[in-house]
């Protein structure tokens, strides 16, 4: 039999995989702190709202399949492929465990920049929409919109231009 975190782990894997929030919820310590990769202008604090920013981030992320796992009985990084409005990204999540094996913080990364913009612009106006915020809503969907465009298009037309092998003659 395993460890408690152990059960977190595999809990907090199949909760994210199958999009439910109440099991991913209980997976978290009360006092839980979620540091985001987009803004270090604010943590989600304590069960509710990390359980809300769940809710917002499970409507958004259509699809999350869990690869890699490491760590131990303190901490543990998870990493998965996901897709959000057609966009794919990988996302990192170090969580690190209390005495009783839940999870006291998440802090989250994420990568490519196309996958992780089309995340913020996505995420913002569902968490205040929820939040009965609709204005500001609007505007957090209006200010990402672009930046999540740009970087699509850089991605996908300039960003090209600066491969190696692209470049790349053979020997002198």
């Amino acid at each position: 039999m395993g460890s408690p975190v152990d059960g977190t782990t595999a809990a907090w894997r199949a909760a994210g995989e199958s999009h439910d929030v109440e099991l991913a919820a209980g997976c978290l310590a009360e006092e839980v702190q979620v540091i985001s990769p987009l803004t270090a202008r604010f943590r989600f604090r304590g069960r509710e709202q990390a359980r809300d920013m769940l809710v917002a981030a499970f409507a958004v992320i259509d699809t999350i399949r869990y690869h890699t796992e490491l760590g131990d009985e303190s901490a543990r990084a998870l990493f998965f492929h996901g897709r959000c409005r057609g966009q794919e990204f990988e996302e990192a999540q170090l969580l690190r465990f209390d005495g009783d094996g839940r999870i006291v913080e998440l802090t989250l990364f994420g990568r490519p920049l196309p996958g992780l913009t089309a995340v913020m612009a996505a995420i913002g106006p569902v968490m205040l929409k929820r939040q009965r915020r609709p204005a500001v809503a609007r505007l957090i969907g209006a200010a990402t919109a672009p930046l999540a465009l740009m970087t699509r298009a850089g991605d996908k037309r300039i960003v090209p231009l600066a491969d190696p092998a692209r470049g790349a003659k053979g020997p002198a």
